[in-house]
């Protein structure tokens, strides 16, 4: 499902700051002086159970004629344009300024849902100043402090009751739906072009042709799906341009609509530190992954032990999720390219698979016997019953005397024998461990 929050506000009021504590990685660069955070960042983050994207737009400054601040202000519009719920940030040390007015005139016309938020709001004094912002017109706001993290626990359990539920759906029969992503100019159109046979997308040498998604019906050869071509993502600090900026908002959105995501890298350039980003945004999100290295044609030494090494390479960048399809091909020739569509199908339908409850339990029962759960602050742990649950992503309940105590080296110890036992291959899986009682 796609949900996107907005993080908006004028000049120096947190938005960074907040936008970090959210994704949880210090990724925006926080400084003091206006106007810091000249380009976007998107992450993805999870809170009781949903998830969503989240992007921090620099600081709104309406009617300036600096070239910076009018590429922000139109940034920020296109954000609120594309997101499902507006983060207001404000700043109660200031208190009401008229860009803060200015700002909440343009969210009240754009009719999202907006959240008000107070920031700075790390003492009792603080706490009746922010009363204030009442005036601004929006119904109710929440106080924090994005620094120290005050009360921003009551904000994200706000943001989670406005994304509708998102794993409580039984499993539907639906056509497949695959994201074609990638860095711009690997060659994504090129497959969509050579798949369906029509030049439906402008191929050229330009990076960043294909401005928004494409969605194209693939029905030949016995396989039908829903093909949607991307525009690139691009290295977030290069993403200057409003239409880069749109098309990048677009394809995270594209990963949110898909089943299976096809990340295509350029087979001369390896995979690059924005293709792991790309496979670890599509893996947080549970998407069924294929990995098809394009332009495989131009290698110049093609034969097995080049490609066996090749394939050792992206595994050492994408572990220790390695259980991964890799196809070598050529968009341009037409080489091996139906074999993602069926690779693709695969991952798609074992993502689908349903695990029966006594074989689980089978499972279990063998994996703890080898190496039982290590003890913890003196207490023996015990995991005494695991189920699928009845959802898209495949995720499996354990039931357990200390949830707690599970620690990550053991959650991989199980997903790596569970992996072993039944066939997962290209498909993320999630664990949920549950108090026994």
């Amino acid at each position: 499902m796609n949900f996107t929050i907005a993080i908006v506000g004028r000049p120096n009021v947190g938005k960074s700051t907040l936008f970090n504590r959210i994704v949880g990685e210090r990724k925006a660069i926080v400084d003091d002086i206006s106007g810091v955070t000249r380009d976007r960042h998107y992450g993805t983050s999870e809170w009781n159970g949903k998830t969503f994207n989240l992007i921090d737009t620099g600081g709104f400054v309406p009617n300036s004629e600096d070239v910076f601040e009018a590429a922000i202000r139109r940034q920020v519009q296109i954000a609120v344009e594309e997101s499902s719920l507006v983060l207001f940030i404000v700043d109660v040390t200031t208190g009401v300024t008229v860009l803060d007015e200015e700002m909440a005139a343009v969210l009240r016309k754009s009719k999202r849902e907006v959240l008000l938020v107070v920031n700075k709001v790390d003492n009792g004094k603080r706490k009746l100043d922010a009363s204030e912002f009442y005036g601004l017109g929006f119904k109710e706001y929440y106080t924090i402090s994005a620094m120290s993290g005050s009360e921003t626990g009551d904000l994200m359990d706000a943001i989670a009751s406005h994304i509708p539920n998102q794993d409580i759906e039984e499993l539907e029969e639906e056509i497949p739906k695959l994201a074609i992503v990638g860095q711009p100019n690997v060659g994504k159109s090129s497959l969509l072009n050579a798949l369906t046979n029509q030049e439906r997308n402008i191929v050229t040498d330009i990076a960043g042709t294909t401005r928004d998604s494409i969605h194209t019906r693939y029905n030949l050869f016995n396989k039908d799906v829903l093909l949607i071509d991307t525009a690139g993502l691009r290295k977030k600090e290069k993403v200057k341009e409003n239409l880069e900026f749109y098309s990048t908002i677009r394809a995270i959105n594209a990963v949110d609509e898909a089943d299976i995501c096809i990340i295509m890298i350029d087979a001369r350039a390896g995979i690059e530190a924005q293709d792991l980003s790309i496979f670890r945004m599509a893996e947080f999100k549970k998407k069924g992954i294929i990995i098809a290295v394009n332009k495989w044609d131009l290698v110049a030494d093609k034969g097995s032990n080049t490609m066996k090494e090749y394939e050792e390479a992206i595994h050492h960048r994408i572990a220790p999720f390695t259980d991964v399809p890799i196809i070598f091909i050529s968009a341009i020739e037409k080489q091996r390219i139906l074999r993602v569509i069926e690779a693709a199908l695969e991952v798609y339908e074992l993502r689908k698979q349903k695990i029966s409850t006594s074989k689980l339990n089978e499972f279990l029962e063998k994996i703890i016997e080898k190496y039982p759960p290590p003890a913890t602050k003196g207490k023996n742990v015990k995991i005494n019953y695991i189920t699928q649950l009845p959802i898209v992503t495949p995720t499996f309940a354990f039931f357990t005397n200390f949830p707690k105590y599970i620690r990550e080296p053991y959650r991989n110890y199980i997903e790596n024998r569970m992996r072993e036992t039944f066939n997962f291959k290209g498909v993320p899986l999630r664990f949920v461990f549950r108090d026994k009682n």
